[in-house]
């Protein structure tokens, strides 16, 4: 009976600890996050940690976010504490949050640390794999006591994610210019989400050998890679009008045979699961510019 009333005790006292125990989880850049218990309070400094945060179903969560913050519609909604790379320190702290979800290539990180300073909890943001933004959801999911829905959504994710890369992997290279910007021309380097988006649709980055996130690149060194593709944002569904500044360049592959497309930029350059039908969108292109090349 001493026994049985021992091992009772035990089991009580372990589930007592482990209900107590900090919950611990990994930011994108490897530091350790705890919380003692799952975030009721969220703020997130970049659109894209917002719109995530939704989709691992902790929405009703969020108390604060940034400018451009549009998706789902709910966010719209949500109390601004400045934009992405200039933070209102003072209206993140008011609004006492268990958690501030930052962006590591995005955010000011010296004012992110200032938070830090302020005793706030802070997790950073950077998946630059496409395959890292179903890992995303989890963690939100965990930081946000919403695991069920989070990883129900990562799964989904997952799955899809699986079905693009069967559809595209025996297909023959394309050779692909992604258009950022005009003024500065910019482009994607090798570590940024889009070149893998780009090589999931069977297309090769001509700036992938690039190690910066967002390089500038001069007009002669877009001649010279001569890509069989030109892919650009801009400001949103309306294809902007520099694209078409390629023209001129008749002697580049993508001029001659009219490969100039237009990505909408909120499901191509956000880390979030519409990232997916971006890159159907890129790879339905891909397949276009396939089907221009002339016949053997």
């Amino acid at each position: 009976m001493k026994f049985g009333l021992f091992f009772r005790l035990t089991v009580a006292t372990l589930i007592s600890t482990a209900a107590h125990a900090d919950l611990v989880v990994k930011d994108d850049t490897g530091q350790e996050v705890r919380l003692r218990t799952p975030a009721k309070r969220i703020v997130t400094l970049a659109p894209h940690a917002a719109e995530s945060l939704y989709a691992a179903g902790a929405g009703d969560k969020l108390v604060g976010t940034v400018d451009y913050s549009d998706y789902p519609p709910e966010a719209k909604k949500v109390p601004r504490v400045g934009g992405y790379s200039r933070i209102d320190l003072e209206a993140v702290a008011a609004l006492k949050p268990d958690i501030v979800l930052a962006w590591e290539s995005g955010n000011n990180m010296t004012q992110v640390n200032k938070l830090r300073a302020l005793g706030l909890s802070v997790y950073v943001s950077q998946p630059n794999t496409i395959d890292n933004i179903a890992n995303q959801l989890e963690r939100l999911g965990q930081l946000a006591g919403t695991e069920a829905a989070a990883n129900a959504t990562a799964e989904r994710f997952r799955k899809r994610l699986e079905g693009l890369r069967v559809a595209n992997a025996s297909k023959p290279k394309v050779r692909v210019f992604y258009q950022i910007w005009k003024t500065p021309l910019m482009t994607v380097g090798g570590p940024q989400i889009i070149s893998d988006a780009i090589k999931i649709c069977g297309g090769e980055n001509v700036f992938g050998h690039l190690k910066q996130m967002a390089p500038n690149v001069t007009v002669e060194a877009v001649l010279e890679a001569d890509p069989e593709a030109i892919i650009a944002t801009g400001m949103g569904d309306a294809k902007p009008e520099w694209l078409h500044d390629w023209d001129k360049w008749t002697r580049m592959t993508a001029v001659k045979r009219d490969n100039l497309f237009h990505i909408n930029p909120d499901i191509m350059q956000r880390h979030t699961p519409r990232i997916l039908d971006g890159t159907e969108k890129l790879c339905a292109h891909l397949d276009v510019a396939r089907s221009r090349r002339p016949a053997k």
